[in-house]
This record gives C-alpha cells, structure tokens and sequence, in this order.
C-alpha cells in the first residue's frame, strides 16, 4: 500500500500587493513542504536504505528522473518575492531584488526561465491544455501492463519484472486476447510486445500525443507530475508534490491491476480479468481522472503566468 497520508499542504504564501513575503511566513512553509516530501517518499528511501528495489516504487524514481533533495526543495512559484532569502537568491532562474524598506529578497527571473525554457513550457501548455479539454475514457482496465508481458514466454524472452505473473503466462496471455485494447498512451504503447501491439485498437505516436491524451489514462495522469517537474521553481512547492503524490498513488493502482503478483508489497489485486475487477478499475480510474483534472487546472496557470498573453 502507498505510505501513509503526507502532511497536510501549505499553499505558498503572498503578501499583499508587490510587497515581500517576510522569512517568518515562507520559513514553516519550506519546512513543512521537506517534511511531506520526506513523508511521501519514506517507503522508497526505505527500500533504497536497505539495498533493495521496489517493484512499485522504484518507477517513480527511474521513469520519471526524480531526486529527493529537488523533492525537498520548496519554491514560491512565479511572481512572488521572498525576503531574506539569499539561499533562494543563488538558484538557477533566480534573482535577487532590492526591497523598497531596504534589505534584499530573491524572486523567480521569469524572462530567464522563459529564455531557456520557453519551448517546454508552451509544449505543456498545448499537451495538458488540449488533454483537459477531453473527456476521460474509462474502459482499458490498465491493458496496457498486460500487453507489455504478451506471449513473452512463447516468443523466449524475460518479461519486464522480477514479479511472477498472476496468472501464469498461458493465464496471461489469454485474458489479452479476450480483450479489447484500445490503449492511446504513447509512451505506455512503446512498451507493448510486438505481437501486442498489433491488437491495439489505436496507433499512438509522439507526434499525435497531445491530439490523443485523454484525463481517463493512468500514464497521462501519472505525467502530470513529469509536467510539473519540466515547469521547475515556477511550480509552486504544494503542486509538485500534489503531482507526485498523484503519481504515486495512480502507480500503485497500475500494479495492482497488472498481472503481476504484488502481494508481497501488501498490494491486493484488481483482477481485471473480473466483472468485480473491471468495476474496481474504473472506479479508480475515475477518482483519478477528476484529481488529475485539477492539477490540470493549475498546472495551466502556472504556464500562463509565464507565457505573455497570446494576441
């Protein structure tokens, strides 16, 4: 099961007008904001301490590039100045500013940020905009994982995890060919085994990605938190690990649903391969697709807070 709740958010603190936002204000927000992320990533950092991987986890950390220490870092997000913040004045796409009362505070460099950024931010906009406008699609009950491990053994090869497989390969095999796969994720569809990929329904691409992401994806939703880490210190600290929690408690469900054996995480199954399994899918799916939905909403402003309105 995932680790137990993290602390509760703290949203970045603003002072009114152009005013700073005085150390006595941001200073519990940062250390609040270390102290989830140690909360969330607890589970992995133990496994890690022991030597040990993590089917589940571990994807997190690998898939998506993530490092604790940037986990930990808290960042205000756009157009809000820190006072007393020389730490924050040394960071990449920082600057430091001068206080009207006197003293110094640090400030994202927005132009800088864009400079360097500016094709990944509005390629964000586009992809999350455009995946937003969509409904959600509820009826792939997570395929995709099984069509990874398609005919692995007839065909001679070692399947993706050192997990066994549920229900065996012959099991395996048969529940994807008595489904219907119409998976449109493309970076989930990559890993589909050759003789797979031909059963899907859809032909995703990289090209075609933002014209085909749909909020009802596991992976998209999973995604959002590889957005929020593309944005960097314009994402207020509470969104990127509201991202990441998402991340990973969608992960777990994309296991759980897999037909890999996950009972020795003391992960119970969702066997899709049921009428009860199928229902407990889609009924996750779509708690997540309306959690993703309002990450979707801020990850937007964030992006529209840098990009210059269009004409």
């Amino acid at each position: 099961m995932p680790s137990p709740a993290s602390p509760t958010t703290r949203r970045a603190p603003r002072a009114a007008g152009d005013a700073a936002v005085p150390a006595s204000a941001w200073g519990p927000t940062a250390a609040a904001h270390a102290e989830r992320a140690d909360a969330l990533t607890a589970v992995w950092r133990d496994a890690r301490d022991r030597g040990e991987a993590h089917a589940i986890e571990d994807f997190l950390f690998t898939y998506y590039p993530t490092r604790v220490s940037h986990l930990r870092r808290w960042h205000p997000g756009a157009g809000v100045v820190l006072a007393d913040a020389a730490e924050h004045a040394g960071w990449r796409w920082y600057r430091e500013v001068a206080l009207p009362g006197g003293g110094t505070g640090a400030t994202l460099d927005a132009d800088a940020f864009l400079a360097d950024r500016g094709d990944t931010v509005r390629y964000v906009r586009a992809l999350v905009g455009a995946t937003a406008s969509r409904p959600g699609t509820f009826g792939c009950f997570g395929l995709h994982e099984w069509a990874m491990v398609y005919r692995d053994r007839a065909a001679g090869r070692d399947h993706r995890h050192p997990l066994p497989l549920r229900l065996g390969h012959e099991g395996t095999d048969a529940v994807v060919e008595s489904h219907r796969i119409g998976c449109s994720h493309f970076d989930a569809f990559r890993f589909f085994t050759p003789e797979a990929r031909e059963r899907n329904q859809l032909r995703p691409t990289r090209e075609r990605q933002p014209a085909m992401e749909q909020p009802g994806c596991l992976h998209a939703t999973m995604d959002l938190y590889k957005w929020a880490q593309k944005l960097g210190p314009a994402v207020p600290g509470d969104l990127l690990l509201d991202s990441f929690e998402l991340a990973r408690d969608v992960r777990y469900t994309d296991m759980a649903a897999a037909p890999y054996d996950v009972s020795a995480y003391g992960v119970e199954a969702v066997p899709i391969e049921t009428p009860d399994g199928k229902a407990e899918y889609v009924r996750r799916q779509r708690a997540f697709a309306e959690r993703g939905q309002g990450l979707r909403a801020r990850l937007l402003d964030v992006c529209d807070a840098l990009l210059p309105p269009a004409p």
